[in-house]
């Protein structure tokens, strides 16, 4: 059927038994469907590279009149005779998942394969509290330079998540370029810059290990859990990360050569020297019936997993309220550092793959020049503090400050 259209011939068609439609008499291919329910759609046909194509404007009396269909099929004719594709250009859209959509996608297929356990728990966490609130509803195709800025803005206050939110929506981004969602090079997030932040390196001095020490003493006879001290200790002896030790298993301790070989850690597998102290609190810990982990837990089978509620306890008695579990292993190192032991050495000890990382550890470092001054100002002041009444004499080079 062929009319002009307008609210009356497009209200004036009774449904049928299957759809109807009604042609403009003055724009071709715009017209309006009517289907067996009674729904009337306003619609434009159109030919693109040899084939028919059809794009839904939209349902009459929901949000659009007769004029409005007319001119907004007028703009997609204007398109298509531009060169583009509009229905496929809409159809490819709605197939483009929302950043939501896309993050259970890179938990499942990157996440899950590719990250340690904890790795994957923080970036699940970050996208839940942060990142999906803010941005997940957008398409992936849809997110621009000014969403990540004021994303990353509204996180000013909290600088350290805001940057590792920022790194993670990167990763993502990076992602969908790779799995084709997105052109490649479009990254909105590379032109935001992190927020300066504040590394914390708290490390114990000598008055506060002794204090955590006599705090452990006590605490192994009042009720603590014995698998919590025990890894405090080994914190403190072996520099290792929480889980290293917490996740330990008797098939990891080598006593004869006197290490721990991790097949996994943060950076892959390593193996950890121990020093006595380390080796004869391992070989003081009974090993519990049908569990492989050194710190058992209270669950059969399973290692000790309260010790975060347990170092708070602890911290407090030895009044070392601002230390976290992680700087047992900070203090390892300064301790190495304070003794002289190189930084390729200290980098050895705690695993790390990149210098850099130990380098932080380098002011703690004993002074060569220091040392060298040290012995020079202390040969000098022997020379001019001879005992009283005796004349010490002065070999050849003692005087020669040349």
């Amino acid at each position: 059927m062929k009319a002009k259209i307008t609210k009356t011939s497009v209200e004036s068609i009774e449904p049928g038994t299957r759809d109807q439609f009604i042609w403009d008499t003055e724009m071709k291919g715009f017209g309006c469907k009517i289907t067996p329910k009674g729904a009337r759609v306003y619609i434009v046909q159109y030919s693109h590279g040899g084939r028919s194509r059809r794009y839904t404007l939209g349902r009459h009396g929901e949000g659009i009149t007769a004029d409005q269909a007319r001119r907004k099929a007028a703009s997609v004719k204007g398109l298509v005779a531009d060169g583009a594709d509009p229905a496929a250009t809409r159809a490819e859209d709605r197939a483009t998942p929302t950043l939501a959509e896309f993050a259970e996608r890179y938990l499942t297929e990157h996440a899950a394969v590719k990250k340690k356990p904890l790795s994957e728990a923080a970036d699940e966490c970050n996208l839940r509290n942060h990142i999906l609130p803010a941005l997940g509803r957008l398409k992936l195709t849809d997110i621009t330079r000014a969403d990540v800025a004021r994303f990353h803005q509204a996180m000013k206050d909290k600088p350290g998540a805001a940057n590792r939110c920022l790194a993670l929506l990167s990763k993502m981004l990076n992602l969908a370029e790779k799995w084709g969602l997105r052109p490649d090079g479009t990254n909105p997030t590379r032109h935001t810059d992190k927020y300066p932040e504040r590394k914390i390196e708290r490390f114990l001095s000598s008055e506060e290990l002794a204090r955590l020490g006599a705090v452990l003493v006590k605490a192994e006879d009042s009720g603590e859990h014995p698998s919590a001290v025990a890894a405090i200790r080994l914190l403190v002896f072996t520099g290792c990360r929480r889980n290293e030790i917490l996740e330990l298993q008797w098939d990891h301790v080598d006593f004869e050569i006197g290490c721990l070989r991790l097949p996994d850690s943060k950076t892959g597998s390593k193996l950890v020297p121990l020093g006595a102290p380390a080796l004869e609190l391992l070989a003081g810990l009974s090993k519990a019936e049908d569990n492989p982990y050194v710190l058992p837990g209270t669950t059969p089978g399973k290692n000790f997993v309260g010790l975060q509620k347990a170092w708070q306890r602890l911290r407090g008695q030895a009044e070392l309220s601002d230390v976290r579990l992680h700087d047992l292993r900070h203090s390892f190192a300064s301790v190495a550092a304070g003794m002289g032991e190189s930084l390729v050495l200290i980098g050895a000890l705690l695993g790390h793959t990149d210098m850099a990382t130990t380098a932080r550890y380098a002011h703690l470092a004993i002074d060569p020049r220091r040392a060298a001054a040290d012995r020079i100002a202390g040969r000098i002041a022997s020379l001019m503090e001879p005992t009283p009444g005796e004349v010490v004499p002065m070999k050849p080079g003692d005087g020669d400050f040349r």
